[in-house]
């Protein structure tokens, strides 16, 4: 495992607020960020040495960005897989791309899951109209309709109830390549957060309580229910086993639902993720410090709590707008992202409070 040094330059492909809390990071390390992102507007951008806005499949551009980075990585998991192979030779790109190509697709992350020896909710892929009949005969109703590809917080999904009119649900999805997932019965739903150092080393953060509204995380908290913490080992093992057959390295979510059968995985981001930003307060080392000591070959930080109990709140369109009144309670940690333009449904920051 070679380390890098401080000084040198870590590429970051997408540029929200993830790869904005990931540079400021890497900057506490001593370590340059470089930006590569579509749009102008990039948060993360402004709080990086460097920024290239370019598409992700602008080939000259990709490559310049790459030939001036030492380590790749990436804060989305939709970046496009192709244009990554013409930089393979350029850069080490940490996770690796196969974990991209699994958690893209619905049906083939389901797949692994199942290959690892994990249980999941039961699905079908719809690919036409008539295909869409067979799935939700087959699974009954409800479920969710999701399409196969792209889709996050809510977006790209339809909730199919007993006798719905299927033609509007094919509609609503705008007729793509679906996932039909059954329901499941279950009591919370909760991420197993760990981060895989380049020697295989693996530690875990404590699992968090998720609550969601409107198809967006709300809240996560730690520690949680009792149920999740009784199914939190065989959560671990399986997103190990997944972990170690992309041989991953960097930050690995997989998220689950705690039913009276045991965990029931859900799905994977192969990055950082909103249920983990407890993490930079309530944890000695947060998933962004340990991502960048993993994708750079450090050793890995501590993972362990920073106070009895820490919650998590996000904060939805206009929620930020009262970052006065959250700072008048002094045990928030506001987490601003620099978004100009709060709107219904749109990430603009969160806030951390830590119990002792």
């Amino acid at each position: 495992m070679n380390a890098l040094k401080p000084g040198s330059t870590i590429g970051i492909l997408g540029g929200g607020q993830l790869g904005r809390m990931l540079a400021v990071a890497a900057a506490q390390l001593g370590y340059r960020c470089h930006i590569y992102a579509p749009e102008n507007n990039s948060v993360a951008a402004e709080v990086a040495a460097q920024f290239t806005c370019a598409g992700f499949h602008a080939v000259e551009a990709l490559d310049a960005f790459a030939k001036d980075c030492d380590v790749l990585t990436f804060e989305w998991e939709n970046v496009p897989v192709e244009p990554l192979k013409s930089i393979a030779d350029q850069a080490a790109l940490h996770p690796p791309t196969n974990a991209l190509n699994i958690a893209q697709h619905r049906i083939t992350e389901k797949n692994f899951a199942q290959e690892q020896g994990g249980r999941t909710a039961p699905f079908a892929e719809v690919t036409d109209r008539t295909t869409l009949d067979n799935a939700i005969a087959d699974i009954g109703t409800p479920a969710i309709l999701k399409t196969l590809r792209m889709g996050y917080d809510g977006k790209g999904q339809a909730l199919v109830k007993p006798n719905d009119n299927l033609d509007l649900h094919w509609d609503a999805v705008e007729q793509q390549p679906c996932i039909a997932e059954g329901f499941v019965t279950f009591s919370h739903e909760f991420s197993v957060i760990l981060v895989r150092g380049q020697n295989g080393d693996i530690r875990y953060w404590d699992t968090p309580h998720n609550v969601h509204q409107g198809g967006i995380l709300a809240t996560s908290a730690v520690p949680a229910p009792s149920q999740v913490v009784d199914q939190q080992a065989e959560a671990r093992a399986l997103a190990s086993k997944m972990a170690t057959a992309m041989d991953y390295v960097g930050v690995l979510t997989c998220e689950f639902f705690a039913t009276d059968d045991g965990p029931i995985f859900n799905e994977m981001a192969p990055r950082v993720h909103n249920s983990g930003h407890w993490t930079i307060e309530g944890a000695i080392t947060s998933q962004f410090e340990n991502h960048i000591r993993a994708i750079c070959g450090l050793p890995l930080g501590d993972t362990s709590l920073a106070a009895e109990r820490v919650e998590m709140t996000n904060l939805i369109g206009e929620d930020a707008n009262q970052w006065n009144e959250i700072l008048a309670d002094d045990k928030n940690h506001l987490h601003l992202y620099g978004k100009g333009q709060s709107r219904a449904g749109r990430k603009m920051g969160h806030i951390t409070k830590l119990f002792f």
